[in-house]
């Protein structure tokens, strides 16, 4: 198996190699100081395993995940036990609390192997990612990829949220940018946000709307400070008048 380190602790990942020494069935194959760093190196060597630090600069191991299409299994290293939640022991294949002795790790890479044959990595990699969205943590901000670049969107830069496909189109004022979930995901982690999805292809931030006009039969549009028209439903328009007090 092919695994790569990633950690912005120099002392962390030399632990975890000194371990892994031990384990001639795992071939260490790249060490990564941030998550824009694991993101280039996953994609490519293409590894079986990472070892991923939850809290890092930049963006976090969650957020990084995100970012690749096909995700390796995971076994996370981390200080922070808050994030050792239930919601993630059935995807993850463990969680290392640090610090951490040569036979905790040494019962993770078992655990991993008797895994091998379960459900595919990818699948429980992603419903990790679901799971972590939800989190208040992760959903003050958006990390996606831009070409070859990775941006960071705080929450409160969106203007509004768009279906397009198996896609979500994130517009801003900086233009719009495309995240690989679904609008319930969005629906679901913004709420707290003061957005609310207004039609069954928009979500729009309340705090931006400058008026609501009549439309049609039932349906009404939505004026945003940016001047952009957002149609709204029936039963989007009820909504809206609930977090208003409409």
């Amino acid at each position: 198996m092919k695994a790569i380190i990633i950690d912005d602790e120099p002392l962390a990942r030399s632990i975890v190699k000194e371990y892994l020494q031990q384990h001639a069935g795992i071939e260490l194959i790249a060490e990564c100081n941030d998550g824009f760093e694991g993101v280039k190196a996953i994609n490519q060597y293409q590894p079986d395993l990472i070892f991923l630090d939850i809290q890092m600069p930049k963006i976090n191991g969650f957020e990084m995940l995100e970012l690749i299409d096909n995700p390796p299994q995971v076994i996370f290293t981390t200080a922070f036990e808050e994030y050792a939640i239930k919601a993630f022991e059935t995807h993850a294949v463990d969680y290392l609390l640090k610090p951490f002795s040569k036979d905790r790790f040494d019962k993770a890479l078992q655990k991993l192997m008797q895994q091998q044959q379960q459900k595919p990595a990818v699948e429980k990699t992603k419903q990790i990612i679901e799971e972590a969205g939800k989190s208040p943590v992760q959903s003050n901000r958006v990390v996606v990829k831009d070409g070859g670049k990775i941006k960071i969107i705080p929450v409160t830069q969106i203007q509004y949220l768009e279906a397009a496909d198996d896609y979500v189109k994130i517009h801003t004022a900086e233009g719009a940018f495309l995240k690989k979930k679904t609008m319930q995901f969005f629906e679901d982690s913004l709420a707290a946000f003061h957005f609310v999805r207004v039609h069954r292809s928009y979500i729009i931030n309340t705090q931006l709307i400058t008026r609501i006009d009549a439309y049609e039969k039932d349906s009404h549009l939505v004026l945003l400070s940016s001047g952009t028209r957002v149609p709204v439903s029936k039963q989007g328009y009820a909504k809206l008048k609930e977090v208003l007090g409409l």
